[in-house]
């Protein structure tokens, strides 16, 4: 038995980069060889071992074969006679189909070295179509790497598996956990091209695919079309290294122009709640974590107004914070106003411009905060008043001290 390194681990080490994560392969073994190690046995589908110190995931080489469709539909067989070129067959691009032996030999033979120097993504064999998750994992390497292109053979590989339904197959965590990987890497708007490239964005985020060929107002997008906007929003967000909630913030605030008739092109009034509606309907059928969606929900609600801040009076100021829950949740405000730089700097020639209302705001949601709440409702107390009446008063109070603010500046 041979334990080999294979995968992203060798794929990083060549290109020069950190190695996050390393997995192996035992060739020539069976499950009982490396129980006889100390390997703790994982995972159901096929045999899969811990090591017994560093925990790294070791698995016994093996060969796949397709029994039904989607991404489940596999039969597995593992055994000794397996060997490392069978095994690094079945892996879904060249470059992640290399090995590496404790000397530091590299075997490849599919060509994945070839394929760093030319900064291509391709798929190793026509075993690549079998498993639709292969889509999204390349267009989450796409956005990782987005000096790479995509093979003219891979791409057509996947257009016809989008045409024959085999996208249709991938339940939505599934396609959250890439796609979220995918808002994190260094160019999100890569992913979203291939997607849209191979016809599987349609599928799968149709909220978003229905945004390109959608005019904006020329005033305020030079840009002009809906989806490029987007792209550059995203991208605004990656060189911000922006967290997730931010990003998927940022995919969902303007999903609602994509519903505006054609007849009412360039302006898309309205389209804020709109988009409020398809970021929950979205993010229900992908089963996007809460605070993401929330967080998205209230910027595709409220942007237009943090934009259009500076021309509020104080009472406007305080009802927007209060509309965006920014007194009680003042962190999750700092992210709308984060999403909403990105929104304005996401637009051709923008992109180093300043957004004096992101200051400006938390400044006044700072002052608002100051309030001390308690003086003021025991003061009303004693004067008599209750409930309704004590908040009323402490409104008053928040818009004075924002009004001072002002006043000040």
């Amino acid at each position: 038995m041979k334990i080999w390194l294979v995968g992203g681990a060798v794929r990083d080490a060549l290109m020069g980069l950190p190695v996050q994560d390393r997995d192996w392969v035992a060739v020539g073994g069976r499950p009982e060889d490396l129980l006889a190690q100390g390997y703790l046995p994982v995972g159901q589908d096929f045999p899969v071992f811990l090591h017994p110190h560093t925990h790294e995931e070791v698995a016994l080489a093996r060969t796949e074969r397709k029994t039904g469709p989607g991404y489940h539909g596999f039969s597995f067989h593992a055994a000794p006679q397996v060997t490392l070129e069978e095994d690094l067959l079945r892996r879904d691009l060249t470059i992640n189909a290399m090995a590496q032996d404790e000397s530091g030999q590299v075997i490849d033979p599919y060509g994945g070295q070839r394929d760093l120097a030319d900064k291509v993504l391709r798929h190793v064999s026509a075993a690549f179509c079998e498993d639709p998750v292969r889509i999204l994992r390349l267009a989450r390497f796409a956005a990782r790497m987005p000096d790479f292109r995509v093979a003219p053979e891979t791409m057509k590989l996947m257009q016809d598996m989008v045409h024959m339904g085999e996208v249709d197959a991938l339940v939505s965590e599934r396609v959250w956990q890439e796609i979220s990987r995918g808002l994190l890497s260094a160019q999100p708007s890569r992913m979203f091209g291939v997607l849209r490239e191979c016809g599987a964005l349609a599928k799968l985020m149709p909220e978003v695919d229905r945004l390109w060929g959608v005019p904006q107002s020329a005033v305020h997008h030079p840009e002009i079309d809906t989806g490029d906007h987007l792209m550059r929003v995203l991208d605004v967000a990656a060189a911000d290294q922006a967290p997730l909630t931010v990003r998927f913030a940022c995919l969902g605030h303007d999903l609602g122009k994509g519903t505006t008739p054609v007849s009412e092109w360039p302006q898309h009034t309205g389209h804020e709640e709109r988009s409020a509606l398809l970021v929950r309907a979205m993010s229900e059928r992908l089963r996007v974590p809460t605070e993401c969606r929330e967080l998205a929900e209230v910027v595709a609600r409220e942007h237009a107004h943090v934009h259009a801040s500076a021309a509020l009076d104080a009472e406007g100021v305080v009802q927007l914070l209060t509309r965006c829950d920014a007194l009680r949740r003042p962190d999750r405000f700092s992210e709308i106003l984060w999403a909403c730089e990105c929104d304005s700097r996401g637009r051709l020639g923008f992109e180093q411009a300043p957004y004096p209302a992101r200051q400006t705001l938390w400044r006044a949601l700072e002052a608002a905060m100051a309030i001390d709440t308690s003086v003021i409702a025991s003061a009303a107390a004693r004067a008599g008043l209750r409930g309704p009446q004590i908040g009323q008063n402490i409104h008053a109070a928040r818009v004075e001290a924002v009004q001072s603010l002002t006043r000040l500046t």
